[in-house]
């Protein structure tokens, strides 16, 4: 709750300088002129669409997750595989000074784990059947301790209200982009309303902008993952957690998680670095070879 608090109060702060800044530059003189735009307004309106819905999708993340996933739950275990599974997770739990997780398998060929959930005494971490099949119980127990670390440094929350805030600016400034070019084009600064520009020019600066904002995301996320390697080798072990790593190379067919789990799953991938939820793993084994 307090990681919440901290981000709302961040995000609030950052729109108060931004009303300031464009109050002393003159920039919300000329938005008005051209735009018809009440800043205030726009800035509340925007924190609301940007943050309300990453709020949302993190409560829901846990059950999206099980869905989406197919992850089964293990309420008793039904095998020692599942008890040996929920004792490596309580174990950790405990250590990382956090409540029990919910435990889950899910279906899947390769080798791949998540966390997620809104409160970090009561998150969830999965993990597919192709991982419990093809690493060792030391790998998997290192992949357990990078789920537990993700929870234990509040990731899911921190990422989630992270995307918000961005989110709230890139509809910020698409807006004002759409105003000013829709005025600009229809050469008429009285006249009431927005043409077909204004939704055109807001849509493309939308999604320029957005991906800008996907950097970002995909920036921090990355330097999660070396967190979460170094708090799974302090749990489990470092040489356990770089041979988990060199086991994701072995496999290195793997598959993204979809969505917003893909940036607390244990594989990395992707086509641009830029884009990457996840470190490249020889990277992510050279940083802990170096106790980074």
């Amino acid at each position: 709750m307090m990681r919440i608090l901290m981000f709302l109060a961040t995000n609030i702060a950052v729109m108060i300088v931004i009303s300031i800044l464009f109050n002393l530059l003159g920039f919300t003189g000329y938005i008005n002129a051209q735009g018809g735009i009440d800043l205030g307004q726009l800035l509340v309106m925007s924190a609301i669409i940007g943050v309300t819905g990453s709020v949302i999708s993190l409560a829901m993340s846990k059950t999206m997750a099980k869905n989406s996933m197919g992850v089964q739950v293990i309420a008793q275990p039904q095998n020692q595989t599942e008890k040996w599974l929920v004792d490596i997770v309580s174990k950790q739990a405990k250590q990382a000074g956090i409540g029990m997780p919910e435990v889950g398998i899910f279906q899947a060929p390769v080798a791949n784990a998540f966390a997620t959930g809104m409160n970090r005494d009561s998150a969830l971490v999965a993990v597919s059947t192709g991982l419990l099949q093809s690493m060792t119980p030391d790998e998997v127990e290192a992949v357990v301790g990078h789920e537990i670390t993700h929870v234990a440094n509040g990731d899911m929350v921190t990422m989630a209200l992270m995307q918000g805030v961005l989110n709230t600016f890139v509809y910020f400034f698409a807006t004002i982009i759409g105003h000013v070019v829709d005025r600009a084009l229809s050469g008429n600064s009285e006249r009431g309303g927005v043409g077909m520009g204004y939704y055109m020019v807001q849509m493309i600066a939308q999604i320029a902008l957005g991906f800008l904002a996907s950097m970002l995301v995909a920036w921090f996320s990355r330097y999660r993952e070396f967190k979460a390697d170094a708090g799974g080798a302090n749990l489990a072990g470092r040489d356990k957690m770089i041979g988990a790593l060199r086991a994701l190379q072995r496999g290195h067919e793997a598959e993204e998680l979809p969505g917003q789990f893909a940036a607390f799953g244990i594989n990395g991938g992707g086509i641009q670095r830029l884009f990457m939820s996840h470190p490249p793993l020889e990277e992510r084994i050279a940083a802990l070879q170096n106790n980074r």
